[in-house]
Formats: C-alpha cells, sequence, structure tokens
C-alpha cells in the first residue's frame, strides 16, 4: 500500500509525477535533448550531396553544416540507413579525395548552431551555471580520435574535448564544464556552436587543448593528435544519436515523432519543390494576385514561424516555374524572386513575358522536380 508520504515524493508542483525529480541537476522529465534533427531523420534538402570541400558551408540534413577551409580534400555527405538499434538513420561523411599535407589554415568541422534563448537553462555567465553533457553514436572506416569543441559564440568562449572512434557504434558520453563567465544572449542570434572537427592544421592544434573554458585561442581549439578525415580515400565518419542536456548525467536519447522534428527544422529550413523522396510532391504552392500584365505576387505561407525573416534561393531555369491564373498555366520569364518578408510570411514575384489580366487570382506552380524554392534563416 502506497503511504501519503510516498506519494507526496512522487508529486512535483501541481501534482505531475516525477515533476520535481532530476538526476545530476537535469531534468528527467519531458524536453530534455536541445539539439535539433539528433536522429538524422528530416533531409528537407535531399539525402546525398556530392564533390564538397575546398572553402564555405555545405548543408545536408536538417539544422547540421559542414564547414571547410582551404582543404584540398573533397567529401560526400548522405543520409545513411545503418544507424545503431533503435536509429534508422545516421549522417555520412566520407572522403573522395585525400589531403594528406595539412597546411595551417585548414579544417572541417561538423556542426550545429544554438538560438540564445533555447539555452537559458544552462545558467551561463552566472553563479549558478550548469553543466553541459553532450552525447551521440559514432563509428568509422578504422579507429580514430577527433575533437569536439562547444564555442560560445557571444563571448567568444571556447571548451574542447577528444572523442575516440571505432569501427562499431559506439555511444560518445562527454561532459563540459559550467562557466561562470559570460552569459547567452536570449534572444535569436547563435549562441553556441557545437562542433565536430574532423580535419585541421597547425593554426587550430599547435597550442595545448583547452578543457576547461576560456578565451579563445586557436591554437588550442583541437587535438594535436586527432586524426583527419582525409587521410585516405577510404575514411569515413558515421554519426546519429547526438543530444545535449543539461547536468552532468547523459540520459537515453530522446526520440521526437518525425512531424514534430520536422516543424523544429522548419524554424531554419522550408522547402518546396516538386519531388523530394521524403515528402509528398508537391507542384502547386502560394496564392496571390496578378499586379500587371507581367508580374504575378504571391503570398507564402510559413508552416511554423521562422527564426527570422527567410532569404529565398531557387533552382533551375524560368521555365520551370510557372503561374497559373485566368483558368491557365503561365510560363515564367525569369527565375521567381523573394520580396518582403518576415518570419510569418514570405512575398514571391513572378514575371512573364506576357499573358496576365491584372486582377485575377493567382498561384504558383512547378513545371519539372529541378524546380525548388529555399527559404532559409539558418544560424
Amino acid at each position: 500500500m502506497t503511504r501519503a508520504s510516498d506519494t507526496a515524493k512522487l508529486l512535483g508542483a501541481g501534482g505531475s509525477i516525477l515533476g520535481s525529480l532530476d538526476v545530476g541537476g537535469g531534468q528527467i522529465g519531458g524536453r530534455r535533448n536541445i539539439i535539433i534533427n539528433g536522429a538524422m531523420q528530416v533531409a528537407q534538402r535531399g539525402t546525398s550531396s556530392t564533390g564538397l570541400g575546398a572553402n564555405g558551408d555545405a548543408f545536408l540534413l536538417d539544422r547540421f553544416r559542414v564547414t571547410a577551409a582551404s582543404t584540398a580534400g573533397r567529401y560526400t555527405m548522405t543520409q545513411t540507413a545503418d544507424g545503431p538499434s533503435g536509429f534508422a538513420n545516421c549522417l555520412k561523411i566520407a572522403c573522395t579525395t585525400a589531403d594528406t599535407s595539412i597546411a595551417a589554415g585548414e579544417n572541417l568541422v561538423l556542426v550545429q548552431g544554438l538560438e540564445g534563448q533555447d539555452l537559458q537553462q544552462f545558467k551561463k555567465g552566472t553563479s549558478d551555471a550548469e553543466k553541459f553533457t553532450v552525447s551521440f553514436y559514432v563509428k568509422g572506416h578504422d579507429a580514430a580520435t577527433y575533437t569536439f569543441e562547444m564555442f560560445d559564440g557571444d563571448n567568444t568562449r571556447q571548451v574542447s574535448q577528444t572523442f575516440s572512434v571505432t569501427t562499431d557504434w559506439t555511444r560518445v558520453i562527454l561532459t563540459f564544464p559550467a562557466d561562470t563567465t559570460g552569459a547567452f544572449g536570449d534572444d535569436n542570434g547563435a549562441s553556441l556552436y557545437l562542433q565536430i572537427c574532423l580535419h585541421a592544421g597547425s593554426t587550430f592544434t599547435s597550442g595545448t587543448l583547452n578543457t576547461s573554458w576560456a578565451s579563445n585561442t586557436n591554437a588550442n581549439r583541437y587535438s594535436s593528435d586527432q586524426n583527419s578525415i582525409f587521410e585516405s580515400t577510404s575514411a569515413t565518419f558515421f554519426i546519429t544519436g547526438f543530444q545535449l542536456e543539461v547536468g552532468s548525467v547523459a540520459t537515453p536519447f530522446e526520440h521526437r515523432s518525425f512531424g514534430e522534428e520536422l516543424a523544429l527544422c522548419q524554424r531554419y529550413t522550408y522547402i518546396i519543390k516538386q519531388s523530394n523522396g521524403q515528402f509528398t510532391s508537391i507542384n502547386r504552392f502560394g496564392m496571390g494576385i496578378t499586379v500587371n500584365t507581367t508580374q504575378v505576387q504571391l503570398l507564402l505561407q510559413h508552416p511554423v514561424a521562422m527564426r527570422a525573416a527567410p532569404t529565398l534561393a531557387t533552382s533551375g531555369t524560368a521555365s520551370d516555374y510557372n503561374m497559373y491564373s485566368g483558368g491557365y498555366n503561365v510560363a515564367s520569364s525569369v527565375v521567381p524572386v523573394s520580396a518582403a518578408g518576415s518570419q510569418y510570411n514570405s512575398r514571391i514575384n513572378f514575371v512573364a513575358g506576357s499573358g496576365l489580366t491584372v486582377g485575377q487570382g493567382a498561384m504558383g506552380t512547378m513545371a519539372n522536380t529541378d524546380a525548388f524554392l529555399l527559404l532559409t534563416s539558418e544560424l
């Protein structure tokens, strides 16, 4: 028989079961994982990308990007159905061109950026600051060592640890110290970058690895003992089950429904295309009006409020896009562009050579699978 005192211990504020319990200073119930798309489920941009490397950012699976600087190495990224038990998907990075002569300023880093307003529970910059615990599943082509870095973009502070990879799936758990210096901004800006370094030159590895929070010194960011994903064309890196939580204990990975994960991703990226493998085909979108005989303005309502007013990228040629107005399709004469927009909606301008009637309703359409509209407000 349960005593009243025992029941009281199980009830938190408002009488919720386990509402007041915690593990290692972290919450045991409710939302725990701060990472978005940690199970590598959502791939709005597609499931593979090839010929990557050199300089700049590359996106594939939602909320993850790879940054590269000055490397001769090349790689591919894929969403791969090769996860550990309980995970259908993982992100795979595979070397296609080796780079064994590493120049000082080279690097290749897998990144997820996080908004400051989603990190206030860490109490960073206060005397009550909490520890950070990161966990993820990894494997590779061979035994290797890489560096995991937490970089505070608001205060230019960072801390790093190394971790090991084997040819089998293993769960890596890293606990980082609390930081009583430098609060995260309570806003939608990028405050914390979680970064896995897979390749780095001496600019980033020539010092002593910084395992306590400190002002950034590039030489102390990554380990001089770490391996490079570009060591050979057989080199691979697989990751899934990525989790960040408050406190010093790693709890089991928090799985979310695909629909919830997609909505979280669409805060940063929203793609409309005729087909995408993961999603139902779309060929009509956005309602609007003809403003003159050659131009249509469409209002595109975002499925969720985006982080900020997005920018628009398009693909294909003008003939890939049509405007449906007055009972028939009118071919676009230029690739559509965006006008003023907000977090909640975007205005898309279509231009045709002729054939429109002022004041009629209109709808955007896509003529083939090469066309897409990419709205992004990534960190």
